[in-house]
């Protein structure tokens, strides 16, 4: 089990700060939640943690060991990353779209070995993806192709699983589906990390919350110290109203 750890990390797009001395743990058995309005510099802090975009300053540690000395072909092979609208542009099929989940270690030409099937089969099965593994992935709805993508992110059963707003473009069924999945990641001693928009479901599944504005970060730590109202109405600059009740709680926005 490892926990990634952001220590001072700052980020610079065309000498713009985008990500501010940002000091925080992800830590192992958890699905933590990335939470903050457009632009605030989430799927950068994501990019950052996958190893795919180095810090201007700061360090990244998984398991104690920097990011830089894993290197990318261990790093690939400890790590998913989905990024938001992943796009598949040829027709080969949703089950081999899954299967490249497994790229580190999926021979280049050929079928698919025998011994990577069970994993493809259950990680289909959890995505709603068996009747479709046969179907061109580029004849997917939206809908359908971000069930493909969370699928390939999961078949491997990496020790970090990182996905950019998992729930996008999913009807109501899959959203919960997808954010039930993550949860059993976590609970498995995975670390999980997700961008995500919608505060019921975050409030609902994660177990920390990591909130982030301008760059900067505002809060992390349990959901309930950090989903407050007065900690989300100063995140999203509007009024909010915690409710509870038997399923949990829930967030409503008022202008």
């Amino acid at each position: 089990m490892s926990a990634l750890r952001f220590t001072g990390v700052t980020v610079k797009r065309d000498q713009r700060v985008v990500l501010r001395d940002i000091d925080t743990v992800f830590a192992p058995c958890r699905l933590t939640a990335v939470i903050g309005p457009n632009g605030a510099g989430k799927s950068t802090l994501l990019e950052v943690a996958a190893g795919l975009r180095a810090p201007d300053a700061g360090r990244v540690e998984l398991g104690g060991e920097s990011l830089r000395v894993i290197g990318p072909r261990m790093l690939a092979r400890r790590r998913a990353y989905l990024p938001q609208r992943a796009e598949v542009e040829w027709p080969i099929s949703v089950e081999r779209v899954v299967a490249l989940g497994l790229t580190p270690v999926l021979p280049s030409f050929g079928d698919l070995p025998a011994t990577m099937l069970p994993a493809i089969d259950e990680a289909l099965a959890a995505c709603d993806l068996l009747d479709l593994r046969d179907r061109p992935a580029t004849s997917l709805s939206g809908g359908e192709l971000a069930r493909a993508m969370l699928a390939r992110a999961i078949v491997g059963d990496p020790e970090l699983l990182i996905v950019d707003e998992p729930t996008a473009g999913l009807d109501p069924r899959h959203a919960i589906d997808a954010a039930h999945r993550l949860r059993a990641r976590a609970d498995a001693g995975r670390t999980v990390i997700m961008a995500i928009h919608d505060l019921d479901l975050a409030m609902r599944h994660a177990d920390a919350i990591v909130a982030i504005k301008d760059g900067a970060l505002l809060a992390a730590g349990a959901v309930e110290a950090v989903m407050t109202e007065e900690l989300l109405g100063a995140l999203y600059d509007v009024r909010v109203r915690i409710t509870r009740d038997a399923d949990g709680m829930g967030v409503r926005f008022r202008a």
